[in-house]
């Protein structure tokens, strides 16, 4: 008997359930992703987005966090729970957060220039990893932010902040290693959508202060895993 999961349209337009069909819609709608810089310069509003989960899993709880670009004041976030719809598989894992993500994203007051998303962009086996697909239902700017690595190698960077190295899958170059401070393990870079390879890192870069993330996934990654005092 095949597996069927809830399907969202929204999120997975044509989606029959099936991780066969996961697969293709994967490959479809990689083939809308756009890596040319398409953000508004100057950028006025960004957002970081992230996903933990509850009840052993049994809870998605996704995470917002709207920032003023300039000055990285933080203007709102959202905390969005809802059931998890399928269990984790390999390469599948926006099938499984998408929904919850995409709900928070809706329920910020503004709608963000560019996306900042805990997870991968084009770094991906199929080259549609949360922050890609996220990017093209939404049609918004976005770029992975990963601490491990999925798919890919790359020579490690030198130890110096903003150091970067290649990430090739075969020939194909799909975001970078970057160094974001000195001597702290390099984080995995991918563009998602309308960002192209050239800038995800520089931008990342942009908005990493006193951690070895950027701000918007650092505020994002503490609500989601609730590891800062007094957060929902």
């Amino acid at each position: 008997m095949i597996a069927r999961y809830a399907v969202d349209p929204q999120c997975f337009p044509g989606w029959d359930g099936t991780i066969a069909g996961a697969r293709r819609l994967q490959a479809e709608l990689a083939a809308q992703v756009r890596l040319r810089d398409e953000f508004p310069a100057p950028l006025r509003l960004i957002a970081g987005l992230d996903v933990g989960f509850e009840e052993r899993g049994g809870i998605t709880r996704a995470v917002a966090v709207l920032m003023d670009a300039d000055s990285g004041a933080v203007l709102a976030d959202v905390v969005v729970r809802r059931p998890t719809s399928m269990p984790y598989i390999p390469g599948l894992l926006s099938f499984r957060e998408l929904p919850a993500l995409l709900q928070a994203l809706n329920d910020l007051p503004q709608r963000p220039d560019l996306l900042f998303v805990d997870g991968q962009g084009i770094a991906h086996p199929r080259r549609l990893g949360i922050a890609a697909h996220l990017g093209v239902v939404t049609d918004l700017p976005s770029i992975g932010v990963a601490k491990t690595l999925l798919v890919g190698r790359g020579e490690t960077p030198d130890k110096g902040r903003g150091a970067r190295s290649e990430l090739l899958d075969g020939a194909e170059q799909v975001g970078w290693l970057v160094r974001s401070k000195d001597g702290v393990r390099p984080l995995v870079v991918s563009p998602g959508h309308r960002v192209s390879l050239q800038s995800a890192p520089d931008l990342v870069l942009r908005y990493v202060t006193r951690y070895r993330l950027p701000e918007p996934t650092r505020l994002a990654d503490r609500l989601a895993s609730r590891r800062a005092p007094g957060m929902r």
